[in-house]
């Protein structure tokens, strides 16, 4: 079996997606299996929501998780949900065997959505910087990842699921587009804190922070993303009936 790995950024859709895959009996989630390693060994400016039960309950290795993620993947098809800069390497050989999908939005709109738990966000927790080197790494080693964007799977889900579905050499399921109020069984123990809007959800639906205005201190933050975000934009994966 394989492995899709999504790179995403916070407030990206990615819990979304997660959902989406999570409705097919064919998949196994994982929702961030890197979160509690990347907490034990970066240096972080800011405290996380529930940081000390996440390092507390998770596997800290990365190459135990890695181990983890590849015997799974023997049973069933894995979807990894995961963020950009939990990776802390610059070049994670591992993920060239995996199949890579990263996800972007806007950071603008992905700015504005964070900033309501983490006040003062900077580059490295919203994760468009690294998303921007793995996708270079990535090419360069001749696995160059898809691209999607939130604003353009919004547009027609199922459109765009089966555009992307097509591109992993996996069946569309029309189980994708719908789920149940409330989490998942996969859900991370941070799920209190950032899985509000999923968890009130039933498909994939534009959320009301998509139109919050940027706090103007977070102003030189967006700046510093925007170059990020262009080496990506026209990578992205358009949605339309062709």
């Amino acid at each position: 079996m394989k492995v899709i790995n999504l790179i995403s950024g916070p407030r990206n859709l990615s819990t979304a997606l997660m959902y989406s895959f999570a409705q097919r009996s064919d998949v196994t989630v994982l929702d961030e299996p890197f979160y509690g390693y990347y907490l034990q060994n970066a240096s972080l400016e800011n405290e996380h929501p529930s940081q000390k039960e996440i390092l507390k309950s998770m596997e800290l290795k990365e190459e135990k998780i890695i181990e983890n993620i590849n015997s799974l993947s023997e049973k069933k098809l894995i979807f990894i949900k995961g963020m950009a800069h939990h990776y802390l390497t610059e070049t994670p050989e591992f993920i060239l065997n995996w199949e890579n999908v990263i996800l972007i939005r806007h950071p603008k709109k992905l700015i504005a959505s964070f900033s309501k738990v983490i006040h003062s966000p900077t580059l490295n927790d919203i994760g468009i910087k690294k998303a921007s080197e793995l996708f270079l790494f990535l090419k360069k080693n001749g696995k160059t990842p898809i691209v999607i964007d939130s604003d353009e799977l919004l547009k027609n889900p199922k459109i765009y699921l089966n555009k992307l579905c097509d591109l992993l050499n996996i069946p569309f399921s029309e189980k994708m587009l719908q789920w149940k109020k409330g989490g998942i069984p996969e859900d991370g123990i941070w799920a209190k804190h950032w899985y509000k809007n999923v968890h009130n959800s039933e498909g994939f639906a534009v959320q009301k922070s998509s139109s919050a205005p940027l706090p103007k201190h977070l102003e030189p933050l967006l700046n510093e993303a925007l170059p990020y975000y262009e080496t990506l934009k026209n990578n992205i994966l358009k949605n339309n009936s062709d």
